[in-house]
């Protein structure tokens, strides 16, 4: 008898003791990651890590440095600019998803707009209505409607299946509709079908005006990137040649090279700088 109240007394003290100690909240996917994490969610690749990512850009890196390193006959300073080259290229090819996967939603999100106003109109509640875009609205965007009916009807917490669906769309736009949509709930009223009629003009306006810009930025950005790659496609093809291998090989040559780089980096970001268009920054996160 004496074993089990002292065992009893230990569990009681024990349970006091982890009372004392509050529990971290549930972590949302993407929240608090990283701007490689945001990117890769604006990407839509959710199921690659920002770690990931990294051994991807060392490994392709790694592999541009071995091959140059063969096809130059071991000019080991050409190798290694050219491997800061593929190492850098999984970066730049998630960055260009994301920018095409925010041009092509920024296309989509009236017509989501216009199915939300008309089920609301129709009299659904706004979960019934989030929840009938997965079979009704963008063939694009429907998964992530069906996962936010899917988290609705698991939990039946509209706020937290609200900002799963937030995080997982990871659009600018996106977070404005959402934010609307909660504070229209939130406060109430009845002029939800006409926020959402003036939202989805405001969208349409604001698509067209941005098209027609990044249109005209693409002159400068093709440019940018012809002025900086020229120079290096022109030392690829010397690279095969043993007389400026030899000259490369050198510290002087070296020199250069590292030189060449770092004027390439500076002038194409400062090139990239002056053609670029305010980025449509996710302020509602």
């Amino acid at each position: 008898m004496s074993a089990v109240l002292g065992t009893a007394l230990g569990i009681g003290l024990l349970l006091i003791w982890w009372s004392c100690w509050s529990r971290p909240a549930p972590r949302i996917p993407g929240r608090g990651s990283g701007r490689l994490r945001s990117m890769l969610l604006a990407a839509g690749i959710e199921n690659v890590s920002p770690t990931a990512l990294l051994a991807t850009c060392a490994g392709a890196g790694a592999l541009v440095f071995l091959v140059v390193f063969v096809l130059s006959s071991g000019a080991t300073p050409i190798a290694a600019c050219f491997g800061l080259f593929g190492g850098w290229s999984p970066l730049a090819v998630v960055r260009w998803r994301a920018h095409r996967r925010a041009a092509s939603l920024r296309e989509l999100w009236p017509d989501v707009v216009d199915h939300l106003r008309s089920a609301i109109r129709a009299g659904l509640s706004l979960a019934e209505a989030l929840t009938q875009l997965g079979e009704r609205g963008p063939e694009e965007l429907r998964r992530f409607f069906r996962d936010f009916g899917a988290d609705h009807r698991s939990g039946g917490q509209f706020e937290a299946a609200l900002d799963r669906l937030k995080e997982r769309l990871a659009d600018p736009v996106a977070d404005r509709i959402i934010e609307a949509l909660r504070m229209t709930r939130d406060v109430g009223g009845s002029d939800l079908g006409r926020l959402l009629g003036t939202l989805s003009d405001f969208l349409r306006e604001n698509s067209r005006t941005r098209s027609e810009l990044e249109a005209r930025q693409s002159w400068t950005v093709n440019a940018a990137r012809l002025a900086v790659a020229a120079p290096w496609i022109v030392l690829l093809l010397m690279a095969t040649r043993p007389e400026a291998v030899a000259a490369y090989n050198s510290a002087a040559g070296a020199a250069v090279l590292v030189g060449g780089l770092i004027v390439s980096i500076v002038c194409y970001r400062l090139m990239l700088r002056i053609g670029s268009l305010p980025p449509d920054e996710r302020v509602l996160r």
